[in-house]
This record gives C-alpha cells, structure tokens and sequence, in this order.
C-alpha cells in the first residue's frame, strides 16, 4: 500500500512538472491591437536569387492569410540595422521578424557587439507595444550567435526561432547555385518553419 503512495506521489510531481514546462511561452506585447507583420532582415528575407513572391516573408503571408512586409537588405549586418529601425516601426506592426547575424559572422565581426545591436531593435519594438521575433539564421559555426539569440528572448520574452538553415544546408535541392542562398522550395520551407512558431502567437482578424 505505501508503494502504491509512493508512486502515485511520483506521478502527480511528473505530471506537475510536464504541465508547467510545455506551457506556451511569455511572449512581450501578444494581443496588441496592431495589424501588420514586418520582416526585418538581410538577404535571406530580402530573397536573394529568387522573385519577391517566392521569397519566404510573400510565402509566409500566404500562410498567415495577411500580408508580409519584406524590409530585407542584401548584405546588412545586425549592427547597420539597428540604425533603420526606425523604418520598421512606421509601419505599426503587431510583430517583427529579426533576421540578422549571417553577415556578421562572414565579416568575424564581434558577436557581442551583434547580439547587443538585435538586443537594441528588439527593445525598439517591444517599445512601440509589438511582438519581437528573433530569428535565427544557424548556419554552420554560428553557435555564439545561436545561444546568444536564444538567451536573448528569453531574458526579453521575445520569440525565438531556431536553426532557420540548418535543414536547407544539407539539402542541394533547396539551395541556389551560390551554395548559401535557399532557392524557392527552401523559402518555403524557412515559411514553415516561422509559421510553426508564431502561429499560437497571431491573433485572429475580426
């Protein structure tokens, strides 16, 4: 009978425990009552190599079933960023896409001085009442950048998506010629990626 207890016991603190820690998230600013969503990124949002309607934020809007702004710049860093936030914020979005990091880690810049300058665009729009998304690109070596982004939305309750490219790396029939660039079966498989993670956090459209 005290086995009995005892496992019953064990039991209740397991499921105690699986309940807490698969709770959604504590997300900044989810429910405000702004509209748009903006992609903010370099050339992977930008989408390099393939058509504006194929890239994933136009992809992304389809899912969604409500438009995407694509404010990607080919070869922008974290750093030169921040410095056009404020063209982001004219828009009122609900949420934004943070996508950067890939051309800082090509250009061996610091990753602190990186991750400071997304910890600064995400404070920006978590000011103006929106969800911020950071995004992580996760190419090869770029575990600092990783981690760090991960620990960032967790310390300013952001989203976070993880390893944005690490199945389009392995895969040459989602990769361009240039061996780095997704092509359009990869853009939409990067939307599906984001898809999944935002879509608990979107409300629906009255």
């Amino acid at each position: 009978m005290y086995m009995i207890k005892q496992w019953i016991v064990i039991l209740a603190i397991a499921l105690v425990y699986v309940y807490f820690t698969h709770l959604p998230q504590k997300v900044k600013n989810v429910g405000n009552p702004n509209i748009s969503i903006v992609a903010f990124g370099d050339s992977l949002t930008a989408g390099k190599g393939v058509s504006v309607t194929q890239a994933y934020p136009a992809v992304l809007a389809e899912m969604l079933g409500r438009p995407v702004v694509n404010l990607g710049e080919t070869g922008e860093t974290a750093v030169e960023a921040a410095k056009r936030t404020r063209q982001v914020l004219g828009y009122m979005p609900y949420m934004v896409l943070i996508e950067f990091g890939a051309n800082d880690f090509i250009r061996a810049q610091n990753p602190q001085a990186s991750l400071d300058a997304i910890g600064q665009i995400v404070d920006s729009v978590q000011r103006v009442g929106a969800v911020a998304v950071i995004v992580d690109v996760g190419f090869p070596g770029m575990g600092a950048y990783s981690k760090g982004f991960q620990k960032l939305a967790k310390e300013k309750q952001a989203l976070y998506v993880p390893g944005l490219m690490q199945d389009i790396v392995r895969n040459r029939k989602l990769k361009m010629s240039d061996n780095v660039h997704p092509n359009a079966k990869g853009h939409r498989v990067i939307a599906e990626k984001i898809y999944k993670e935002i879509k608990p956090y979107i409300k629906e459209r009255d």
